[in-house]
């Protein structure tokens, strides 16, 4: 039996997956997250307790115990897991790379150092005056901070007045945070065009590209909350051969080895520009609108890979698919949601699948971490499929109450 080890940040519905897929696989899963290390075993899973934030600590935790393969979910479980499959000694991405996938300051200088198209871009200390910073800044501009995803802290600003709101508003939401990498914000011109995401895989140096995703939604900002994913691109073939080239060149410039990996970029007038490159799968539930061959998922598919099973076959299934993270319209707290059978009962729909809890406090971005929750429709073309994922949103209507000041 194959003993993989899995590093993960929760244990929802993508962890599940993960154990579903290596029972078919019969194979061990073994899961090492940041819960208790105080706690006895708290949720009978025997997992392995460790510290994203301590490296040390964490591969001490792991000292004597042997496995086969390693996979991760989320971007600091992915820069600890290179670390264990070097100490291991089995193929996974490198953790110099796995580092720099998780900071888009690191990232971007690797990036140009390869010849590739990127903005005008600069680091600035928390500590430093936002002031100072904002005279520095092409205009319009991006903040970001330098370790969050899903565009969280993310906000554009088209004056001083702006940069300095904005700055002063990611300053104190990373405040809260203990990532290193959050001492920084990272400055960068905007990039104006459509955006795109990719889903694809690296073995032993070579990359594969699983998946091209269209956002048919404009993200222009001052938030860039993401909405509608569909596969496959209706973008010519020129044009996806060029963000097929353009991914390819950046995941060898970060030094991506072994694994999959999760792409986002802009194309315009000028060319491709990559915005990021992650070192993990798609996260979340979005990973449902993808399967391969017979209607494999993506999690099963990483396990085979990472277990030295040829994937090279395994294509994407059926014409034509989809997901729609459903925004927060505003925040407050989560009360109910009507029209949900009428939703899922519309033609395309596979499944409506609400994430937020009745009595949840929700925060949209730029703050924000999460979503109400997700569309997955499929269909015969991707226009079908985005005009499925419409109207399913339009057909759900929210109770959202007002959060009463403490």
């Amino acid at each position: 039996m194959k003993r993989l080890l899995l590093f993960a940040a929760t244990t929802g519905y993508q962890i599940r997956e993960f154990a579903n897929a290596a029972h078919r696989l019969d194979a061990g899963l073994t899961l090492a997250t940041d819960r208790c290390h105080v706690l006895d075993d708290p949720w009978g899973d025997h997992a392995i307790p460790v510290k994203f934030y301590d490296i040390p600590a964490s591969l001490a935790a792991l000292a004597g115990r042997r496995f086969d393969a390693v996979a991760a979910v989320g971007d600091q479980p992915a820069v600890l897991a290179a670390e264990a499959a070097a100490v291991l000694r089995l193929p996974f991405h490198p953790p110099a790379a796995a580092r720099a996938c998780h900071d888009k300051h690191a990232a971007r200088h690797r990036f140009q150092a390869a010849g590739m198209s990127v903005p005008r871009f600069f680091r600035v200390p928390l500590a430093d005056s936002p002031e100072d910073a904002a005279s520095r800044a092409p205009y319009p501009c991006v903040l970001k901070p330098l370790g969050l995803s899903g565009s969280r802290g993310v906000i554009r600003a088209d004056s001083p007045a702006e940069f300095i709101s904005a700055f002063r508003r990611i300053k104190a939401m990373l405040e809260k945070t203990r990532d290193e990498h959050n001492q920084y914000l990272q400055v960068e011109a905007y990039i104006p065009g459509k955006e795109f995401a990719v889903e694809g895989i690296m073995t032993l140096g070579a990359p594969r590209i699983l998946a091209l995703f269209d956002k048919p939604d404009p993200l222009e900002g001052p938030f860039f909350e993401e909405t509608i994913y569909v596969t496959p691109s209706r973008e010519t073939a020129a044009q996806q051969n060029a963000i097929r080239a353009a991914v390819e060149k950046a995941v060898c410039a970060l030094g991506l080895y072994h694994g999959p990996f999760h792409a986002e970029l802009r194309v315009n007038e000028s060319g491709v520009w990559m915005l990021e490159v992650a070192a993990r799968p798609i996260g979340g539930l979005c990973v449902r609108a993808l399967r391969f061959g017979e209607g494999m998922p993506v999690e099963e598919l990483i396990l085979r890979h990472a277990i030295g099973e040829d994937i090279s076959q395994l294509g994407l299934s059926l014409p034509a698919s989809g997901v729609m993270m459903i925004p927060i319209p505003r925040g407050g707290v989560y009360r109910d949601v009507a029209g949900l059978d009428e939703a899922r009962a519309m033609q395309g729909i596979e499944d409506v699948v609400i994430t937020a809890k009745v009595g949840q406090l929700l925060v949209p971005l730029p703050e924000g971490a999460a979503y109400l929750g997700f569309i997955f429709a499929r269909g015969p073309n991707p226009q079908d499929v985005e005009r499925s994922l419409r109207a399913a949103h339009a057909a759900l209507h929210f109770e959202i109450a007002t959060a009463l000041p403490v």
